[in-house]
């Protein structure tokens, strides 16, 4: 499928696998090329979407088009019952991860899979009689488990085409929304609308949030702007959703007893495992996970291992059983022998007041191995320089921690699934400092 959100995408997400067909969701923000090079992958048998999004890839497989044609091949169908899929652990989805660390690869998500993701966050954050589910994400996004798990309950799910602030603001109005999913930049955008209304979400009860780190400020602004609960969920394509929450009871301790909490992922959920590795990595063993990569084994291998997902996270449990993420694997900086979280230093850059929004990276350094380079979008009308950056992180981290190099953006590049691209920014660094004098 090659679409942007629309009703007839759930149709085939439920009537592929239904069908005993593997479903592919394709990430509409992708170039050509790179959309050809996944359905070479996944050697797909049959390309639907539309129209404006097929054409430049029409001549690669058999289409159909939402628009006009797809109604006319749902009618051209055989009259006889579909033979349902009766295998658990067979294909149901394959999504492609991001390619942060890599070429996208495409994750195998099962009937089983699928399944148990959907039960854990019910679980783990129950769906009312009276909800009703607002959802900006895209569907082609391993997000789109959150709408599963509202029909599995019977309950109804307002589906936008995309996020818009003044739209999930009038959805809100129109439908009585209870709970929604927020990205932290969805959050930020919906908070700095020159329309926003508190008023608006007045009917909203739960707010659920993950697909990438959050700083406190903005959580801590969200408590006291919209005053709804909020909800997080830690998880991972090769999760088939989220395996980790902390919901609004944890939220509401954070905010009074222990602020530490707000730093965390929360805890598993039933059934979900737990693991850190000698090297800090975590790793998760529960029936939610993968059943590998598409056509490549050895990753696979690697990846899964007796049932234990290498996530590729860094992180750490408290005594209570409080996850908390440090930072991903692949951007650890090292400096001088020392480890230095990037997450660490982003947070402490987002208290800075002028900071809209701001990443980290390590660039190459001749003496320590390397460098902390900060990368900072100040908010509108807002000036900073580099020696302020730095002496705002004196007062909040140890010496070898502070950034030795920044550069101002007006914007932070973000890959094809909305999270911050680290391989561009460190090709930005590298670009940026190369043709700096000394």
């Amino acid at each position: 499928m090659l679409s942007w959100n629309r009703p007839e995408v759930l149709e085939l997400l439920y009537g592929g696998p239904l069908a005993g067909r593997v479903v592919v969701p394709l990430n509409a923000r992708l170039h050509p090329a790179e959309l050809s090079a996944q359905l070479d992958q996944v050697d797909a048998a049959l390309l639907v979407g539309e129209t404006e999004l097929l054409e430049p890839l029409a001549t690669r497989r058999p289409t159909v088009e939402f628009d006009p044609a797809y109604e006319t091949w749902l009618s051209s169908a055989p009259s006889e019952p579909v033979t349902e899929a009766d295998d658990p652990d067979a294909a149901a989805w394959i999504i492609f991860t991001s390619g942060s660390t890599g070429r996208p690869k495409g994750a195998v998500l099962t009937h089983r899979s699928l399944l148990a993701a959907v039960a854990a966050a019910s679980g783990a954050r129950p769906v009312a009689p009276d909800d009703c589910y607002l959802y900006p994400f895209p569907l082609f996004h391993v997000s789109a488990y959150n709408v599963l798990i509202q029909h599995r309950a019977g309950r109804p799910v307002v589906l936008q085409r995309g996020f818009d602030a003044l739209e999930v603001m009038a959805a809100c109005r129109r439908h009585a929304v209870t709970t929604m999913s927020l990205a932290p930049t969805m959050m930020s955008m919906l908070l700095d609308h020159p329309s926003f209304d508190p008023s608006a979400l007045r009917s909203v009860r739960t707010i659920g949030y993950g697909a990438s780190a959050i700083a406190e400020p903005l959580l801590r602004r969200m408590l006291r702007e919209v005053g709804a609960g909020l909800s997080q969920g830690y998880g991972a394509t090769e999760l088939s959703g989220n395996a980790c929450f902390l919901d609004a009871e944890g939220h509401r301790l954070a905010a009074t007893d222990r602020p530490e909490l707000l730093r965390s992922a929360g805890r598993p959920a039933p059934g979900v495992e737990l693991r850190i590795a000698a090297d800090g990595e975590l790793l998760v063993r529960a029936p939610q996970v993968m059943a590998g990569y598409w056509n490549e084994p050895e990753l696979s291998a690697g990846t899964v291992v007796e049932g234990w997902l290498h996530t590729g996270d860094l992180a750490r449990i408290d005594a209570d059983g409080y996850l908390f993420i440090v930072d991903r694997k692949k951007d650890l900086i090292i400096s001088g022998g020392e480890n230095i979280a990037s997450r660490e230093v982003e947070d402490a850059l987002a208290e800075h007041p002028s900071v809209l929004a701001a990443a980290v990276v390590g660039v190459p350094d001749d003496r320590w191995g390397e460098a902390v380079c900060a990368v900072v979008v100040t908010r509108p009308g807002c000036a900073l320089t580099d020696s302020e950056v730095v002496a705002h992180c004196r007062d909040r981290l140890a010496g070898y921690k502070r950034p030795r190099e920044v550069m101002f953006r007006d914007e932070l590049p973000v890959n094809a699934n909305g999270k911050i691209d680290k391989p561009r920014l460190r090709q930005w660094a590298s670009d940026e400092l190369g043709r700096r004098p000394g």
